[in-house]
């Protein structure tokens, strides 16, 4: 046996200790066994080293060789990633399926990007430039939506040698820099840690709005590109559903998708229709500004928390390159469960519920990668430019306890909740976010921006909204105590005009071809026209006519189907509504 060579001592499920691995470090990857399987090294005691493996240990036993990299755990990144499917340690999944069939082999390795494919490479700088850590010297049209920007990593700098366009694969040099280190080839391709965050100029305020065209989102509770959401709830309110919704209408440039422990046929669902739909915006299929990580609840426990970090690591890389870029992790429960593993099998202190004790510190570490950001490097003009990384991570707490831990630790680091809850859902309301619960902390620093993007009175109209519906909440105790009848006029008015807010506008039909999506000018304009309703209705019964033949108008029905108005039809199709309901109601008056 080398020297360089460890030897299991304990396997305990993903959990193996190994000793003799001096010289290996926290977080290096390491391979156990004559198998191979990629291993992780996460405590160390001298040269006795715990390692989180992210294969199965079935049939690995004591008195095993370990093998260490010397090496932390990194992605590759380069032209290829988008339209690419991995698992959590960025194996291709549709190469691994060549190769063993329908399941992962243990040990099987295979390039994360394709070694064979030749990318024109178009430069943007030219022999005699000085170049700094994470410029733009070229790009590659990766797909027909993305154009792959091809900077120097972090820690090269210096000047551009040579550098010409032509056909490269992604090992292929495609410039040379002279560095103080003497004349180093650049590659499209760089490998990165997955744990350390990638490196930036400074942080911006999230002030723009990241449209996702669902509008209990847009309208109430809405996120900045940058921004942080969390989507909690119990089985069958609809996460899934909803993190799909974000993926295929928000405005991100680039979407990154990590299934973390979810089952099979969720992943399914994705990769069979996103090929199939269409961007709004480009006419084009979404999986050409997509990246999936699929790691499915079959899959080892371990790799949950590979795939959480990989993702971020992908779109930390496309947010330097000066996209917008959101992430959507579904579900980090999964992921906390399987931190609750490792750390149970570590035998270390439990703390809330069996969780670790610094569940809250990974959590926080991972959503604290999201933001807008001044990259690291310059345009080929030498401006600046701006990226920003969005992240909505579902939670899944047990029956829907949001004084779950986990959700709790996400709550105490995310700026949007989103509530979900099992009393809308089996009401099919969907999306069946609870507009009494959720929160958002963007509201008032987007409100210049909707202004601009929506109307003006667009942010008033939804305080109003939200006025109506809270005071819905407090009549409506009393209506099932003693009947909707004994109500004020006035009252009854506020309970129509909720309902409406409820059924024609929070109600959206993700899998109906046009209410899935409604941009910010359908979405003012739709409010604008109950809040008319509400409004005319207040000064008819200010005249005397009778609150049953206000709830009885014609031109409700309109509003009604307002949702299923195309983008072209909705601004006449909604004025022409709101102008035949005064007209009806004035005919009322004089009767």
């Amino acid at each position: 046996m080398s020297e360089s060579q460890g030897t299991i001592i304990k396997v305990s499920g993903p959990l193996v200790v190994a000793e003799g691995l001096a010289g290996a470090r926290m977080y290096d990857v390491v391979k156990v066994s004559e198998k191979r399987l990629v291993g992780e090294i996460i405590e160390l005691e001298g040269d006795r080293a715990s390692i989180q493996v992210y294969e199965e240990t079935g049939g690995v036993g004591p008195g095993e060789p370990v093998f260490p990299t010397f090496e932390p755990l990194s992605v590759e990144l380069g032209p290829g990633l988008i339209e690419s499917i991995y698992d959590g340690i960025q194996r291709p999944l549709d190469v691994i399926q060549k190769q063993t069939g329908d399941f992962i082999s243990r040990g099987v390795e295979a390039p994360p990007l394709d070694r064979s494919r030749k990318w024109g490479f178009t430069p943007l700088r030219k022999p005699g430039d000085q170049v700094e850590p994470g410029d733009i010297v070229g790009e590659v049209q990766e797909t027909v939506l993305v154009r792959h920007r091809i900077m120097l990593p972090p820690g090269m700098a210096g000047e551009i040698v040579r550098i010409g366009p032509g056909e490269f694969t992604v090992d292929d040099p495609v410039a040379f820099i002279k560095t103080s280190n003497g004349e180093q080839p650049l590659k499209m391709t760089q490998r990165w840690p997955v744990r350390r965050p990638r490196p930036y100029r400074r942080k911006l305020q999230p002030d723009q709005p990241l449209v996702t065209g669902q509008r209990v989102v847009d309208t109430f509770f809405p996120i900045a590109k940058g921004g942080t959401a969390a989507v909690p709830g119990p089985f069958g309110s609809g996460k899934t559903i909803i993190q799909h919704q974000f993926a295929k209408w928000s405005d991100a440039q680039i979407i990154i998708f990590v299934g973390c422990g979810e089952r099979g046929n969720e992943m399914t669902d994705v990769l069979k229709e996103f090929p199939n739909l269409v961007d709004p915006k480009s006419g084009e299929p979404l999986m050409k500004r997509t990246v999936l990580i699929a790691n499915t609840s079959n899959m080892p426990v371990a790799a949950r928390e590979a795939s959480i970090y990989t993702g971020i690591t992908l779109a930390e890389y496309y947010r330097d390159m000066g996209y917008s870029v959101a992430l959507q992790a579904d579900s980090t429960s999964r992921w906390a469960e399987a931190m609750r593993e490792i750390s149970g099998r570590l035998e270390e202190m439990p703390g809330e519920e069996g969780y670790p004790a610094y569940l809250a510190t990974r959590v926080a570490e991972f959503y604290e990668r999201a933001g807008r950001i001044v990259c690291l490097g310059r345009t080929p003009e030498g401006k600046e430019q701006e990226g920003a990384v969005s992240v909505v991570g579902s939670v899944s707490p047990p029956g829907g306890d949001l004084n779950d831990p986990v959700v709790q630790a996400t709550l105490r680091v995310v700026k949007v909740f989103w509530s979900l809850e099992d009393r809308l859902a089996f009401q099919r309301h969907f999306p069946a976010i609870s507009w009494l619960n959720s929160y958002s902390l963007y509201s008032d620093v987007l409100r210049e921006s909707f202004d601009r993007q929506a109307t003006p009175e667009f942010m008033k109209d939804a305080a109003a909204a939200m006025q109506l519906l809270e005071k819905e909440a407090e009549l409506e105790e009393i209506v099932r105590l003693v009947g909707k009848d004994t109500l004020s006029a006035q009252d009854r008015l506020v309970l129509e005009a909720a309902r409406s807010i409820r059924e024609d506008f929070l109600h959206q039909n993700a899998f109906h071809e046009v209410d899935t999506y409604a941009s910010l000018n359908k979405q003012a304009a739709m409010l604008s026209a109950i809040l008319r309703f509400h409004a005319l209705g207040r000064a008819a019964l200010a005249r005397g006519v009778e609150i049953e033949a206000i709830e009885r108008a014609a031109a409700r029905d309109r509003i009604a189907r307002m949702k299923y108005l195309t983008e072209a039809e909705a601004p006449a199709a909604i004025a022409q509504t709101c102008s035949d309901l005064e007209k009806e109601l004035d005919v009322l008056e004089a009767k």
